[in-house]
């Protein structure tokens, strides 16, 4: 089997993992569950799937995407969709893996004062992680109209 489906499939999956451990850990913060380790363990599973996510997805860029997806998305109907869309995706996922480890650190806090602060912070990831998720399929949709 070709590495490059892997690659895309993983890269994928484990985005997903992380995004529903930090909805979980959301679930867990907003019933005000008590068990400072296991908020802890869940954040730390978002944070070893997005951070997988970004190394799976940096080894397909610099092995695939770049010297063969780019020039067709570039070439095709809608380069925008690298020009704007990947270029804002790069940059806006380097923000979540410092997000991610700081939601470790919130997630073993006990204080209260920090629960509402701590959900923000959760919610803000799981929405960034979709929406991240809605331009990589922007990304891909824009490779395939340019392959036709």
């Amino acid at each position: 089997m070709p590495v490059k489906p892997i690659l895309v499939g993983l890269h994928l999956a484990f985005a997903i993992i992380g995004i529903d451990a930090f909805l979980w850990l959301l679930g867990e913060l907003a019933a005000k569950v008590e068990n400072a380790r296991r908020r802890a363990f869940v954040a730390t599973v978002g944070f070893v799937s997005f951070a997988l996510s970004w190394l799976l997805g940096g080894y397909y860029y610099v092995v695939f995407y770049g010297p063969t997806v780019k020039p067709i998305i570039k070439a095709g109907m809608a380069p925008w969709a690298h020009a704007v869309v990947m270029e804002a995706k790069e940059h806006i996922f380097l923000f979540m893996i410092p997000m991610a480890f700081t939601a470790i650190l919130a997630a073993r806090a006990t204080s209260p004062e920090l629960r509402k602060s701590t959900m923000w912070l959760t919610g803000s990831l799981a929405a960034l992680g979709l929406f991240l998720g809605l331009m990589g399929y922007i990304i891909s949709a824009a490779a395939r109209w340019g392959a036709v």
